[in-house]
Formats: C-alpha cells, structure tokens, sequence
C-alpha cells in the first residue's frame, strides 16, 4: 500500500434491528429493501467519484482520492453525503405509499454519516489467501466514529475539523460540538454539513452559525443559563436547515448542569462512552 491524504464516508442505518424484525418471517424482503436502499446509495457515492470500500450489511463505507487522484476529494465526499439524504427522502416517500397501500406500518430508513479527512495507507490488505484494495489508518477510524456519533449528537452528518477546512467556502458548515470520541484520548473538534455551496452566503445560514458559535463558547464558559436562553432564539433556525437536534442537545445539557453543576475539573468536553 501507499500513505496518501483521503476522505473516508461511513454511513449506517439507524434503528435497523427494528426494521430487520419487521421482516423476520420474509428475509427475502429485507434483503430487496436493502438493495432499494444501497443502490442509490451507491450511485450518490460513485456520481461524486468515491470508491465504494465494502457493503456492511445496512452500513457502507466509501473513500476518495483512491485510487484515482482527486484533488476535491473532501467537497466531493459532501456533495455524495447530501446527495444520499436526498436519494434516501425520495426512497422512503415511495415506501410510505407503498406502506399505506399494503396497510401496513412504515418504518422510515433513516440513518447516519461519518466523514473524516487525513492520511492513510491505501492498497491490497488482508491475509495470504485472499485480501482487498482497502484503506486503514486513524482517519478511517474516525469517520467510524463519527457516523455512530451522529445519533448522540441528534444530526445527520458529523465531519472532522480537518473535512470542514478542506470544505471552506465550497458547503455550508457547522461547529457542533468539542468531543473525545471513544478509544481516542485527544478531544475532536466535529462539524455538520447543512447544504451546498449556495447556502453559504446566505444570511439566515451565517446567523445560525454566528449563534452557534456564541452558544458554545457560554456553555464552556459554564454560562448555563445564558447559554439556554440563546439556543431558545435558534430553535426556528435549526428546523430550517434540518437540525434541530443540535439546538436540543445544547438544551438537555444546559438544563442538566443548571440543576447538578458540573465539578471543577469539566473541561466542556463531550466524552463519548459508546461507538
């Protein structure tokens, strides 16, 4: 293998078990709703030119910059990440017809992206007997991370400081939270992408990252209460750009530390305990 600088995508289903149960006495089903899933999925991905690593059963993991040169890699992995939520809200429209038809619940497919710039060793990896073109290395372990951290931090996407840089100015973008994600001891400053580059300029959009930004520096400042009255003003942004999890996430936490303050030694650091 080779070391070079990529951007690895993870994405992953959320609440699949309850899907999966959903079919348990027809897995042929299942398997077709996968395949409805994946194939646009798929195409998101392949259309921004990303490498499709491997299929993880609801979850697949993608890489730019390999083994083709592309210098956009980070902005293209964005553009795929967007693209995938809109394939995926035209996919689930028809299985909700589909659904109400057969008289049956529907179960939105909704789910998670990690995205995470740096450099790896990519090439052929395995063992003597069999092996794959794959990539390996911290940064592929982060954009792990921050798929399963999506769900904890209530957004659709998390992207590394390091993706948020190299999308300056080409996606719309914001500073969610400091975190130590598990099994890593250095904190990750973690961002979201909430549109394309047409977003960018776009007043309300620098209102809601101008009031982020202020958000958290109050709440690591241990400015609880000032701190919960700015999210209450954000609450009809966040739903506009599709991130309301962001504002109510800051609000749980504001509640929690005004009731039971934190010690001495917070550091305003979010230490997430699971993958």
């Amino acid at each position: 293998g080779e070391t070079r600088e990529i951007t690895v995508l993870f994405s992953d289903v959320r609440g699949f078990t309850s899907i999966a149960e959903s079919f348990r006495n027809d897995p042929s089903e299942l398997t077709n709703l996968m395949n409805r899933l994946l194939t646009p999925l798929s195409n998101a991905i392949i259309e921004r030119q990303g490498t499709i690593d491997k299929y993880m059963g609801d979850a697949v993991m993608a890489f730019w910059n390999a083994p083709l040169d592309d210098a956009d890699h980070a902005t293209h992995a964005g553009e795929a990440a967007l693209l995938m939520f809109e394939r995926v809200e035209a996919l689930n429209q028809r299985l909700e017809q589909e659904a109400r038809s057969a008289g049956r619940r529907h179960l939105p497919m909704e789910f998670g992206i990690g995205i995470a710039t740096g450099n790896t060793v990519v090439g052929n990896m395995g063992s003597d007997l069999r092996f794959d073109y794959s990539v390996l290395g911290d940064t592929v372990n982060l954009a792990s991370r921050l798929e399963g951290l999506t769900a904890q931090l209530q957004v659709p996407n998390l992207i590394s400081e390091t993706t948020a840089r190299a999308v300056d100015g080409q996606l719309a973008v914001v500073e969610v939270d400091l975190v130590r994600v598990k099994g890593k001891s250095n904190p990750e400053r973690v961002f979201s992408i909430i549109g394309g580059q047409a977003l960018t300029g776009d007043a309300a959009f620098k209102r809601f990252r101008d009031g982020l930004d202020n958000c958290r520096e109050l709440y690591r400042s241990r400015s609880f209460d000032e701190c919960h009255r700015f999210v209450a003003e954000l609450d009809e942004l966040s739903r506009r750009f599709g991130v309301p999890g962001i504002v109510e996430v800051y609000r749980a936490r504001c509640d929690n530390f005004l009731n039971n303050p934190p010690d001495e030694a917070w550091d305003g650091i979010y230490n997430a305990e699971t993958k």
